[in-house]
This record gives structure tokens, C-alpha cells and sequence, in this order.
């Protein structure tokens, strides 16, 4: 049973969310964010590494899932940003984690079914597919998000896997990196 941690970074505030995966089942554990101080981005870096390290101490996740940067306007945006993610996946390597990055597009996909999704409809879903009572803040969502999209694409790479053993393909071998179904070699 994975447990995901997904990461929705950000150099004002990150969004984290934690989900338990049964089979075709998930499972709301824990989501927030972590706020950021106006310091300098080298202390936010240093806040964004251990928050994370201590959310996966409290959560003891499995797998940690991280939402890639997108283009932006303005590239010191898009270079903090990567910053931060950065600090976010140090995290969780330290940790031993794999670690799984998707665009925000295939998150929208994975979650609501169209890549130009609405962060309201993104929310709207995180809040049906988890059963919760209300929406999350929204970093906290979008983190949540990211977790699920990472649920449905271990789930989907574990059926393609399995559906090939079944079909009477001998799968010669199978190997995960980073979350990620990486090598299927069959005859």
C-alpha cells in the first residue's frame, strides 16, 4: 500500500498533500502548506528542505511525487520556482524516496480528464476522489493533485504489466525508477 506525498512547490508558499493507495482505492491522510517568511531564497530553500524532511518523518511516505515547472513569464519566476522544487526533492531523495515529476498538464489530465483544467475544477475532483468534507487550500490541493496523478499512473503502469503477464507474454523484465515504469521487455 504506497503512500504518495505530493509537492506542489512554490518560493512563497508550498503546498504539500499525503495519500494512501489501496488497489483502485486512495485515501486522504494529511495536506497543508508550508508558509514561507520574506527572507532571503537561500533561508526559504533551507525552510522548503526541511519541512518536507519533517512531513515525511510524520507521514512515512513511500513515494513522493513533484509538479515540474511551467513556462513562465518571467524567468526569475520560473528560476525560484525551480529553485524550490529542487529543495523540495533533495527532501525526499535524502530520504530514499523515488521520486516522480509531472507537468501540470498531465495533473489536470490524470485528475479531472482535460489538460486545461481550472484550478476550482482541480479542486472540485481532489475533493470527490478523496471524499472529503471541503475543498483544501489551494497549494494544498494542487499537491493533492499531484499525488493522485501519480496514484493513477502507478495503477496504470501496474495493469500494463500485469495485462501483458496475463495476455501470455512472458515479461523477461520489469523495473520501476522513480516511480515511473521505466524498462518492459517481453517476447
Amino acid at each position: 500500500m504506497p503512500v504518495i506525498l505530493g509537492i506542489d512547490p512554490g518560493s512563497i508558499k508550498t503546498g504539500f498533500g499525503v495519500i494512501e493507495a489501496r488497489g483502485s482505492k486512495v485515501f486522504y491522510v494529511a495536506s497543508g502548506i508550508i508558509k514561507l517568511p520574506a527572507v532571503a531564497l537561500p533561508e526559504k530553500l533551507k525552510i522548503i528542505c526541511a519541512s518536507v524532511a519533517e512531513i515525511i518523518a510524520s507521514h512515512c511516505p513511500t513515494e513522493m511525487a513533484v509538479e515540474e515547472v511551467f513556462f513562465a513569464r518571467d524567468p526569475r519566476a520560473a528560476l525560484k520556482l525551480g529553485q524550490a522544487r529542487g529543495a523540495a526533492i533533495v527532501a525526499g531523495v535524502q530520504a530514499d524516496l523515488p521520486v516522480s515529476e509531472y507537468s501540470a498538464k498531465t495533473v489536470k489530465q490524470s485528475v479531472v480528464g482535460t489538460g486545461a483544467a481550472t484550478k476550482d475544477q482541480v479542486s472540485q475532483m481532489v475533493v470527490r476522489l478523496l471524499s472529503l468534507e471541503s475543498a483544501p487550500r489551494e497549494d494544498a490541493a494542487d499537491a493533492l493533485a499531484v499525488a493522485l496523478c501519480h496514484a493513477h499512473s502507478m495503477r496504470s503502469a501496474i495493469s500494463m504489466a500485469t495485462g501483458l503477464a496475463g495476455s501470455g507474454q512472458a515479461i523477461a523484465k520489469t523495473r520501476y525508477a522513480r516511480g515511473r515504469l521505466k524498462e518492459i521487455h517481453y517476447k
